[in-house]
């Protein structure tokens, strides 16, 4: 029996991803934890998490997101990333957990939001913020963190499915030059999906018209949920 869900939210607003457009990202709260099974089947039709809701976009006049995944039966990086999955090896040590809020994730979270301008009119977020966005949860999640020579410098948020990761939200230590942190998280995940039996890694959202959610195209072969399909690209 699929979890039933209520609407908590529905309205349109300005678009947070494209200035001068209007989006609509109706939220949708689980009554009960999603089993895996069940996450599995709101990951492949294009839902994503932000605390204990469910969205998907419905936004009236724009269809710029995409849902991006890796099928790990085809996936494989190219140089550049195998490069950085050596030097992540090399550098970064990797603990997993389930998530958790204190000043020094905030504080890394903070930085990292003002040091690669994802701040507009929002203000740093506390604690309580943290928590509502990371660690509480409708499914099960997992933390990646990552540590050099003893320094929290990154830290990942994934959703676990029976067949599949979501990758949620990565932040990391912008000064941190031994490895493009962004880029190592995701190979990680590829691979503990690879080691857990896992055939999909989902990304997020595509937005080819922006800065920070158009990388997600480097990782190919990839798939796009376009028209309600997912389709191919190479």
């Amino acid at each position: 029996m699929t979890t039933r869900e209520i609407v908590v939210f529905d309205q349109p607003h300005e678009c947070s991803y494209l200035s001068g457009r209007t989006a609509r990202l109706p939220y949708r709260h689980p009554v009960s934890t999603l089993t895996p099974a069940e996450f599995d089947e709101r990951l492949a039709s294009g839902d994503r998490r932000t605390g204990v809701f469910l969205y998907r976009t419905a936004c009236p006049q724009c269809r710029a997101c995409e849902p991006i995944r890796l099928d790990l039966n085809s996936f494989q990086p190219n140089a550049t990333q195998r490069r950085e999955w050596r030097r992540g090896c090399e550098l970064l040590e990797l603990q997993i957990a389930a998530p958790s809020v204190d000043e020094r994730r905030v504080d890394l979270f903070n930085r990292h939001r003002q040091m690669r301008n994802l701040v507009h009119e929002d203000e740093s977020i506390d604690e309580s913020s943290y928590a509502d966005f990371l660690v509480h949860t409708c499914c099960e999640s997992w933390e990646l963190t990552y540590w050099h020579a003893n320094q929290l410098v990154a830290v990942a948020i994934a959703d676990a499915g029976r067949s599949s990761l979501s990758a949620v939200y990565c932040f990391y230590d912008p000064a941190f030059q031994g490895v493009s942190l962004g880029t190592y998280s995701v190979l990680k995940q590829v691979a503990l999906c690879r080691e857990t039996s896992r055939r999909y890694l989902y990304l997020g959202f595509y937005i080819a018209q922006s800065p920070h959610m158009a990388y997600k195209a480097r990782f190919h072969p990839h798939q796009r949920l376009i028209g309600g399909k997912w389709q191919d690209f190479s």
